[in-house]
């Protein structure tokens, strides 16, 4: 990946003012977006957009691409890394699975990748912006595929539900990391992520940089510590991307300019809270001609939604003790560590006085039944046990109360910091090894890529009370911590669509992370009675992590949710030809099983 000096004109003399040089159309909403360190790359011989060159064996590999030296890997060894773990991360690639067979396509595509920081009036930390343009693109059916990263991955985060699906059609494809990613800061080192995922120094073009008055130890990431509380924009990140689109193709494709929203197709899909970031994006949506959303995390004030933050808190406490109450919940490799944690989380709610009963099997009957009246269904609660088993809901919790408040590094309300941990998990310094690794390997969020969420309250016999009771009072009470957190998650509020622009939501009735319940249901009720014509796919059997299906357990329960989102995508886009109507809402019967085929995923046809 070389730096291209004819590409930082991009098209415009000057700052890259996009809301001139990139004819955005008769918008509204167009803001000046800035473009910092771009640079490009061309394909080389054996390497590909979709995949890195890795193929479907490469990415189902157990074994992550190795660097030659893993204290200093390049560029392109970063990349392919990257894309072998947002894919892994994301898509269910069994052998026996349906990617490859009944959807997607996982030939080479051979192309140019653009990538870029783009930065949004007022914020203070840039986001990531990228365009893979494949060689095939057809400037006479010109299409732009628009995507934000799921949960708080990088810019590689949406390649196996956006790439996978434009790429081999010949659509380029943007993406956005949403101001989130994986452009960790080593506080010890004074080190960042530079532009192409290597580690780099202060006085250098840094993804992410935490500022002079964090604190020496430990680790800042951009989700968390950047004081933008960057969901509250994520449609704003979308559009930008969409912008750094046309910038572009404008300059890469000079004989076919210019690139307008005009005369250019523009479909935005997202999955998780990057569905939610389309959902978003749609509100102003005139640049915009289709979306589609899979288990988007969305927050809508009408009857019967709940904010992320409310019932993540509520899970992180309660679900511990509730699972002991569900018969038959799946098991996964962390299932019996978490089984004896559900004893002391028991007693201690009833101490707490936040549920019944005198003993184990009564308590847990009482947080059980507290779920249920919150509106959670017995599906979610029991795929609800991989993120129990995971410790997802205190992560989440714990990252998001941050970027709500809009906290700096060193100022958590509860106390909790990032850090390398010892086994025994306080902190430590990062090595070398680790640090580099981080753009290619991180989620996000930690844990993960060898940092560690650092708890100042554990403590037995049920270590992680104390702080999951803290995140919840964040939600529930009344200091000034709380108001502040609070006032973060009212910023978040979406309105309905643009009137007119196609909606397909695709959501997993299983759902167990971002509940179709408080989500995607309400949010179709409430843009149906200001009129728009939102269309939900529900899907049996489906939950939120198709990754995770590689488990035993899982897999056998449960169905990947991404062949329902490119079949969306399918229709959506031959309801742009003209070619048919939009789909229907449809309670999608889909049947797991040992080898998924076209009949055990039901996939709803024209």
């Amino acid at each position: 990946m070389n730096p291209n000096p004819a590409f930082l004109a991009l098209g415009c003399a000057g700052a890259l003012l996009l809301s001139a040089c990139a004819s955005a159309s008769s918008s509204s909403t167009a803001e000046p977006a800035v473009f910092q360190a771009p640079y490009s790359s061309t394909h080389r011989d054996g390497d590909d957009l979709l995949t890195g060159g890795l193929g479907l064996d490469g990415l189902r590999a157990a074994a992550a691409p190795a660097f030659a030296d893993p204290a200093a890997p390049t560029a392109a060894e970063l990349r392919r890394r990257a894309l072998w773990s947002s894919w892994r991360g994301i898509a269910d690639l069994r052998p026996h699975g349906a990617y490859g067979r009944l959807y997607g396509d996982p030939a080479a595509v051979p192309g140019r990748e653009f990538h870029a920081l783009a930065t949004l009036p007022g914020a203070r930390q840039p986001h990531r912006v990228m365009l893979q343009l494949p060689d095939a693109f057809d400037a006479a059916r010109r299409c732009v595929v628009v995507a934000a990263s799921s949960g708080s991955r990088g810019i590689y985060g949406a390649i196996a539900v956006a790439g996978a699906w434009g790429l081999p059609r010949g659509c380029a494809v943007a993406y956005t990391d949403k101001g989130a990613g994986s452009d960790y800061f080593d506080l010890d080192a004074g080190l960042g992520i530079g532009i192409d995922g290597r580690v780099a120094a202060r006085g250098e073009t840094l993804a992410f940089d935490p500022g002079p008055g964090a604190p020496d130890h430990g680790v800042a990431f951009k989700h968390a510590h950047s004081q933008d509380n960057p969901e509250a924009d994520w449609g704003r990140h979308l559009r930008q991307a969409g912008e750094f689109a046309l910038a572009t193709l404008n300059e890469a494709l000079p004989d076919a300019a210019p690139f307008t929203f005009d005369n250019t197709r523009v479909i935005a899909v997202g999955i998780s809270n990057g569905g939610g970031a389309v959902l978003r994006a749609a509100e102003h949506g005139d640049w915009l001609d289709a979306v589609v959303a899979g288990e988007p995390s969305i927050h809508v004030d009408a009857p019967g939604a709940r904010a992320l933050y409310d019932y993540t808190t509520e899970a992180a406490l309660l679900m511990p003790c509730a699972i002991a109450d569900v018969d038959a919940p799946p098991r996964s490799p962390l299932s019996a560590l978490a089984d004896g944690q559900r004893g002391p989380r028991c007693a201690a709610l009833r101490a707490a006085g936040l549920i019944e009963g005198e003993d184990p099997a009564a308590q847990a009957r009482s947080a059980h039944a507290r779920l249920r009246e919150g509106g959670w269904s017995e599906a979610a609660i029991r795929a609800g046990a991989l993120s129990v088993d995971f410790d997802l809901f205190r992560a989440v919790a714990a990252t998001y109360a941050s970027a709500y408040g809009r906290y700096p590094a060193g100022a958590h309300p509860c106390g909790f910091a990032f850090s390398a941990q010892n086994p025994d998990f306080s902190p430590r310094a990062a090595t070398p090894a680790e640090r580099a690794a981080w753009w290619s390997d991180a989620g996000g969020i930690p844990p993960g890529a060898g940092v560690g969420l650092v708890d100042p309250g554990l403590a037995p016999p049920d270590p992680t009370l104390a702080g999951l009771q803290c995140l919840r009072a964040l939600w529930t009470g009344q200091g000034e911590d709380a108001r502040r957190v609070r006032a973060g998650v009212a910023e978040l509020v979406v309105g309905p669509p643009r009137a007119g622009l196609p909606v397909v939501i695709v959501h997993g009735l299983d759902d167990g992370l971002i509940p179709l319940a408080f989500t995607s249901a309400p949010y179709q009720a409430a843009a149906r009675a200001a009129g728009r014509d939102v269309r939900l796919w529900q899907v049996r059997h489906a939950q939120h992590f198709d990754g995770f299906l590689a488990l035993p357990d899982y897999g056998a329960r449960y169905v990947p949710l991404l062949p329902y989102v490119h079949a969306a995508l399918d229709r959506v886009a031959a309801h742009l030809d003209g070619e048919g109507a939009l789909p229907a809402d449809a309670v999608i019967q889909a049947r797991p099983g040992a080898a998924l085929d076209a009949a055990a995923l039901a996939l709803p046809r024209p």
